[in-house]
């Protein structure tokens, strides 16, 4: 089973290593050290743990608002690009750039503009998983 640095576990959850750090000195996440005296995360405690984060946040966002859509991408949005009958809208969640296509009309109902929060979620049946 392959083990993560508590630095490759903060890249991979979206926060600083500091916050991976308290987060397993607090007990939230279980590690061990290896011969060097680093400290591991194993890699199904690091995955179950993302799931548990994933819940926290998607339980702390509920705002009685109802969708099929799984994958949510909270971020804000750098860039609103008009065009006279489509838009551009990008956002940056962590480390993650998404950018939509939608109507002007969508856009300017919603009054999206650079530096809002907002979420992107993507349902998708075409995925790829590439092997990191």
């Amino acid at each position: 089973m392959r083990s993560y640095t508590i630095g490759q576990a903060a890249r991979l959850l979206g926060v600083s290593p500091d916050t991976a750090r308290r987060w397993a000195d607090a007990g939230r996440i279980r590690t061990h050290r290896d011969d060097s005296g680093k400290r591991l995360i194993d890699g199904r405690d690091l995955a179950a743990f993302s799931v548990t984060l994933a819940e926290e946040a998607s339980a702390e966002d509920s705002d009685g608002s109802y969708t099929s859509v799984r994958n949510a991408f909270p971020g804000i949005i750098t860039a609103v690009k008009l065009g006279d009958v489509a838009a551009q809208v990008e956002i940056q969640a962590g480390p993650h750039r998404l950018v939509s296509l939608l109507t002007r009309e969508a856009v300017e109902e919603l009054g999206f503009e650079v530096g809002m929060e907002a979420i992107a979620r993507v349902k998708s049946t075409n995925v790829h998983i590439d092997r990191a």
